[in-house]
């Protein structure tokens, strides 16, 4: 089960479940995963956009906004 979502500021999206193992169907370029992972992540996901500076920064916005 999803349950968080990480997009990268280059497109790439990565995803966890609960064991925070990676789920590997679900991740590649955002415009090609989006759609299957909001179709399939349950209420309780967290999205997130990641970015990369001096640190990495990952910032938690709503499903809506991901």
């Amino acid at each position: 089960m999803i349950k968080s979502v990480y997009k990268w500021q280059d497109g790439m999206v990565m995803v966890f479940d609960k064991k925070g193992e990676q789920i590997p169907e679900y991740q590649g370029q955002y415009e090609n995963v989006k759609e299957s992972i909001l179709k399939d992540a349950p209420p309780d996901t967290v999205f997130s956009h990641g970015f990369w500076d001096e640190a990495e920064l990952l910032k938690v916005v709503p499903r809506e906004e991901w």
